[in-house]
């Protein structure tokens, strides 16, 4: 039976529902972890703001030059319409207090918004979102649906949410290459917003098997696009660590794959992992890649054991060795403001998957780098 990535985690979810200090996380990484916790706090579980249901919050991003940040639900229409949603947050606070501002509906070409999955159409799954400098608007994210016939894509938007465009996927990342729910999940967007880098959560089915306990998955694509061809034009191959844990219950659902990435400069690239295993819980890694260092892969259609040079990863952070109150699924990562000291800011938030034994957690690093 084919589970998709909410249920893989609501599955476990009352395995590991100790509140506040979470499920369990994985062994403590060497060296010392290149982050600083300043702040972190929650919010309430399936929170009504402006007639919405704020939960399955999968991406957040900050203009520096507006000081607006705006978060993505992932929603699909299911409880309200395709979304996201402005805010303020103070990082200078240890509580980091979150206040929604508005909702934002994603809309069609037409003005419409995207309509459930029961109605058909052009459904959409939201996963990663950027804001585009200049109040040019955002670029984000669909896994797509392979039932419905809907590849994975990426879309430029308004602030208004309605579309602008939608860029070309090249043949290799439309099913029934991808594995459904481990398509489109993280995007970064370049310091000079020229090139948007979109991460595949897992392989494709051609290029090797997911992640197992005790054994890497086969390479997850990061294809770059340029922003003003709106087409693909590098791609390089990340290797995803094995499963941390393995699940309490033998056979139980256990999975690892990329759930953001962010730029840390022009070349530079955060990566961040999240695993999961059933009544463990789950665990989140850090990594910093070099995307010049890594094989252009946009041409290959299989990805033959060497026949590519993999991106190489240098760890930045094990989360189990930070205080966070919770480790929970998180997705969404961006630069928050410049500290005082000079040093930047990092802000993640979790996806909730809108389930009361998950939450929606907000927390703030200084990035030592």
């Amino acid at each position: 039976m084919l589970l998709t990535r909410r249920k893989l985690l609501q599955a476990g979810a009352a395995a590991c529902a100790a509140p506040l200090l979470g499920c369990g996380t994985p062994p403590a990484a060497e060296g010392v972890p290149r982050l600083r916790l300043l702040g972190q706090s929650t919010l309430a579980h399936r929170l009504r703001f402006q007639g919405t249901t704020v939960g399955g919050l999968s991406a957040i991003d900050f203009d520096p030059a507006t000081g607006a940040w705006v978060v993505l639900s992932d929603d699909r229409s299911a409880l309200n319409p395709a979304r996201f949603y402005t805010l303020r947050l103070d990082v200078a606070d240890p509580a980091l207090r979150v206040d929604l501002q508005s909702v934002v509906t994603l809309r069609q070409a037409d003005g419409q918004p995207y309509p459930p999955r029961r109605l058909g159409g052009e459904v959409v799954d939201p996963e990663g979102l950027r804001l585009l400098p200049g109040g040019a608007g955002l670029l984000w994210t669909s896994e797509g649906d392979p039932r419905l016939g809907l590849h994975p894509s990426l879309h430029q938007a308004g602030l208004d949410g309605v579309q602008v465009r939608a860029f070309e996927t090249p043949r290799m990342l439309q099913f029934p290459g991808p594995r459904q729910n481990h398509t489109f999940e993280g995007l970064a967007l370049a310091p000079d917003a020229g090139t948007a880098w979109v991460a595949m959560e897992g392989a494709l089915e051609q290029d090797g098997a997911l992640p197992k306990v005790g054994t890497p998955g086969a390479p997850c694509r990061i294809t770059a696009f340029d922003v003003a061809a709106g087409r693909a034009v590098r791609q390089i191959a990340y290797v995803p660590d094995a499963i941390p844990h393995r699940p309490l219950i033998p056979g139980g659902i256990a999975g690892n794959g990329i759930s953001e990435i962010l730029m840390i400069d022009a070349h530079r690239m955060l990566v961040l992992e999240r695993a999961y295993s059933l009544g463990i819980g789950t665990s989140l890694r850090l990594y910093e890649i070099d995307t010049r260092e890594a094989s252009d892969t946009l041409a290959m259609a299989k990805l033959e054991p060497g026949g590519f040079r993999p991106a190489a990863k240098a760890l930045v952070a094990d989360f189990a060795r930070l205080p966070l109150l919770r480790t929970d699924n998180t997705e969404g990562m961006t630069w928050g403001p410049t500290l005082p000291n000079g040093r930047r800011t990092l802000v993640v938030v979790s996806d909730d998957n809108f389930n009361p034994l998950q939450v929606t957690q907000f927390a703030a690093f200084e990035y030592l780098d």
